[in-house]
């Protein structure tokens, strides 16, 4: 009889963070080549989003600390790369158009933002069904149940 090795490491495929570096793309891409791109900038937001979106998908079924934890610090750290750059595009509108004041600005579309509020929202999906993904490992443990 065969033995097989049972390994507890999770594949590369689990752990990379698609969503965010589907967001750093789209603003690296936004930032240095908008007017290289022109008007064909929304289909490659698109094309950033829609695999990012399926690939983050694929990560719903599988419930081990590991990946949940680094889940999580891709999700926050998305947050906090969307938050910053919202905030800096918002910073240079106000200061534009309420102070009179002309300071160096990063010009983000409302389609490239619409973009980023996507995958954001498929971000809070999946940290919820991983919560649910936790809560189940829990009940399992629990003598009342």
């Amino acid at each position: 009889m065969p033995t097989t090795i049972k390994t507890n490491k999770p594949s590369g495929f689990l752990l990379f963070p698609w969503s965010f570096l589907s967001i750093v793309l789209i603003l690296v891409f936004d930032i240095g080549f908008s007017n290289f791109f022109g008007k064909n900038w929304n289909w490659i937001i698109l094309v950033l989003i829609i695999p990012a979106a399926i690939l983050e998908n694929l990560k719903v079924g599988y419930s081990t600390i590991r990946i949940m934890f680094l889940k999580i610090v891709y999700s926050l750290l998305s947050f906090l790369v969307v938050g910053l750059a919202f905030g800096i595009s918002t910073a240079g509108w106000y200061y534009e158009r309420f102070q009179h004041v002309q300071i160096p600005r990063i010009d983000i579309p409302w389609f490239v933002l619409l973009g980023l509020g996507v995958i954001l929202l498929i971000e809070i999906a999946q940290i919820f069904s991983m919560l649910k993904a936790v809560k189940r490992e829990f009940m399992q443990f629990d003598p009342d149940n």
